[in-house]
């Protein structure tokens, strides 16, 4: 039995940022992990062939790099070996009739693109690239503050101080919008607004669902603005840094141990049961980083001792599942559009905002979409160190899916688990990307595919395949998420915290739930 000021259940990169602040405060830290390997959903592996290094899950580490966390931490994670790949040319995607837009953070080149469709939605995206950083100081400051009804009306306050009335209205109508609703209001051409709302297809935001329209905007103007970051050899780098950070200020990190219970004294968490029976006592916090599911009956066998909270908890919605598939090739794709697409660092196959909103009601009806949407990232048009030279790896995120299947849209696959599907499944993706990049198969030196099932194997946290563990449509985002009155990253059991992606302010790689949870614990 050993005993730490904080336990950690997990180590994914919030709860890895979380225990080094504590750490570096002063604070013994335990981090105990199920799997062989840390980083939950950021990892970095050869599921290839040796040599190609593939992201397991998150790719785009532009949310770590422009973190609160990254900026006072940037000297001591650089020490412990964290390095990035910067990318000018961010997005794009490409159309069945053989055209395609692409978003590089040369704004010039990027507007050229768009003249070349629409000389208005030229025009629009410089008026909206020059008004983003006064926008993005007041979003950026709301997802980066903790949840409360008081941090609500103090971005209230300052929308008002600094926009008016009317500007405060048209912040606040952005984050109601649906994709579709923002992008007909602001651009007339169908290409450029289906290679924005692509984005939204990344969390779980079809386009005509209310709350989506931000980050479709934040990410094209990020990227436009400041570019993208991939990590350098892999995403695993800002993986490898916090377990430095944490390790190097006395913290311990112990994987192939699964936390079978919290325990809990006197109304308070006191440790944590490992399945293999040892028992590690905490003094101050037991932080779980844990998908909601795991809580109630799990690692609370007998709840939290709230009826609402327990409930609530076992009614987290998810979002539809995910498949990825790695590809070790022998170069990159020939894209048919054009060359300049083997350039980016994603290229989104979606032909349209129909497809995208069909595709996502086919995933939540249980059905196998007939048009799955993809998201082709080629880190190794950006970093070749990820594959022996000359060579390449391709990253296929497909949304979205159903965990359960219940038929297949295009009447094509029968009914059946994942375990028995995914291969078939994975053809049609690659047929897919076949249509826009003729001769792919020919490329490709070995293959992994990872059905929204495997995701869940490997990483209990993605339910269902669900990569940003829980959706984050309004009624379980802000003072909702994860749940009414726990939006703080506490749980009705004292001393007893939650962080990760299911909580405020949700998915990506930021690690801003565990920041700000280490500075409400440790101060700053």
């Amino acid at each position: 039995m050993s005993e730490f000021d904080a336990i950690f259940v997990g180590a994914g990169h919030n709860s890895l940022a979380c225990a080094a602040h504590l750490a570096l405060k002063g604070w013994k830290t335990g981090i105990f992990e199920r799997s062989a390997t840390i980083g939950g959903a950021v990892q970095t592996r050869e599921f290839t062939l040796p040599g190609f290094r593939h992201d397991f899950g998150a790719m785009n580490l532009s949310l770590f790099a422009g973190s609160a966390f990254h900026r006072k931490y940037a000297n001591e994670l650089k020490t412990h070996g964290l390095e990035f790949a910067p990318v000018a040319d961010c997005f794009a995607s490409a159309f069945p009739d053989g055209k395609w837009f692409g978003v590089s953070s040369d704004i010039e080149r990027t507007a050229a693109r768009l003249a070349a469709f629409s000389s208005a939605d030229a025009a629009a995206w410089r008026r909206l690239v020059a008004g983003f950083l006064p926008e993005a100081d007041h979003l950026f400051r709301l997802l980066g503050s903790p949840m409360s009804a008081k941090a609500l009306a103090g971005t209230a306050w300052n929308l008002w101080r600094m926009k008016g009335l009317s500007g405060a209205l048209d912040t606040g109508r952005l984050l109601l919008s649906s994709p579709r609703a923002w992008l007909e209001e602001t651009f007339e051409t169908p290409h450029v607004r289906t290679t924005l709302a692509a984005w939204g297809m990344h969390l779980d935001f079809a386009p005509d669902i209310a709350g989506g329209a931000v980050f479709p905007y934040l990410e094209s103007m990020a990227n436009q603005s400041f570019g993208m970051v991939l990590g350098k050899g892999g995403a695993d780098t800002v993986i490898r840094a916090l377990a430095g950070m944490v390790t190097a200020a006395g913290g311990k990190i112990t994987t192939g141990a699964d936390v079978a219970e919290i325990l809990i004294s006197g109304g308070r968490a006191s440790g944590v049961r490992l399945a293999s029976g040892e028992t590690h006592v905490a003094r101050k916090a037991v932080i779980a980083g844990v998908a909601p599911k795991a809580l109630a009956g799990k690692l609370l066998p007998n709840g939290s001792g709230d009826v609402g909270f327990d409930t609530a908890m076992k009614k987290f919605r998810y979002a539809p599942g995910t498949m990825m598939i790695h590809l070790a090739l022998d170069d990159l794709p020939d894209w048919s559009a054009g060359a300049e697409l083997r350039n980016f660092a994603y290229v989104h196959l979606a032909p349209s905002l129909d497809v995208m909103s069909r595709t996502y009601q086919q995933a939540m009806a249980g059905m196998l979409p007939d048009q799955p949407v993809l998201v082709v990232g080629q880190p190794t048009a950006v970093d070749p160190s990820r594959a022996p030279s000359g060579k390449h790896v391709l990253w296929v995120q497909v949304r979205m899916l159903p965990a359960q299947i219940l038929g297949d849209a295009a009447g094509k696959i029968a009914p059946a688990h994942w375990d028995q599907v995914k291969d078939a499944y994975a053809e049609r993706v690659l047929d897919v990307i076949e249509t826009y990049a003729p001769g792919l198969r020919g490329k490709i030196l070995g293959r992994a595919v990872f059905s929204p099932l495997d995701l869940e194997r490997e990483d209990p946290n993605l339910v269902g395949g669900d990569q940003i563990c829980g959706s984050h449509h309004l009624a379980q985002n802000f003072l909702f998420r994860p749940a009414r009155g726990y939006a703080g990253w506490n749980t009705p059991v004292a001393n007893l915290h939650l962080t990760g992606a299911a909580t405020w302010p949700g998915a990506g790689t930021g690690a801003a739930s565990g920041f700000m949870l280490a500075q409400q614990l440790g101060g700053r």
